[in-house]
């Protein structure tokens, strides 16, 4: 899988026990950067089965290489071999023909030092792994679709935490 989209331009889905066609040649692109292979094809996976198109990269130097087909989002690990992700962010957002494109980091690096650090390179989320792919997926649509119509986003949190917003509203009596 490495480096191609595994969805055609038609593919077939099924979701919620029925079959559904995707037109994947309209559904957002994502590259998904990590140098660990299980991470990597489990996050490509996944986004693949909610209908975006999915293209994969090991290290930094294949990221920048993939991002020239200009994806609508990247997902990068920090910690990769031959060119880490902070150098590969650097030169993402260096260059003019990639800058635009937003980058969501996935790292296993649970600081709030280093998120602040991406968020000052230009990333616009930090997800820290593991992480349940619900809680990857609402950072990705947040960034791709924006928020819901008519009303407004979910309050952002770290993904791969605990913290969940309490719900609001009265106790059940005991």
């Amino acid at each position: 899988m490495a480096g191609k989209s595994a969805v055609e331009p038609m593919a077939s889905r099924r979701r919620r026990g029925r079959e559904v066609e995707v037109d994947a040649s309209r559904s957002k692109h994502v590259l998904v950067v990590d140098d660990y292979e299980d991470s990597r094809a489990m996050c490509a996976e996944y986004l693949e089965f909610m209908g975006y198109r999915v293209s994969v990269a090991a290290d930094g130097h294949e990221a920048l290489e993939r991002a020239r087909a200009l994806p609508d989002l990247v997902l990068m690990d920090l910690s990769l071999p031959r060119l880490d992700g902070w150098a590969a962010i650097r030169e993402l957002k260096r260059d003019p023909a990639t800058r635009h494109i937003p980058v969501i980091v996935l790292t296993g690096h649970a600081l709030r030092s280093l998120e602040a650090r991406a968020l000052e390179a230009g990333c616009v989320g930090f997800v820290t792994k593991p992480c349940l792919p619900q809680d990857l997926l609402e950072h990705v649509r947040r960034v791709l679709d924006g928020p819901p119509p008519g009303g407004r986003a979910p309050a952002p949190r770290a993904a791969g935490t605990d913290e969940r917003p309490r719900p609001r509203g009265r106790r059940r009596p005991s």
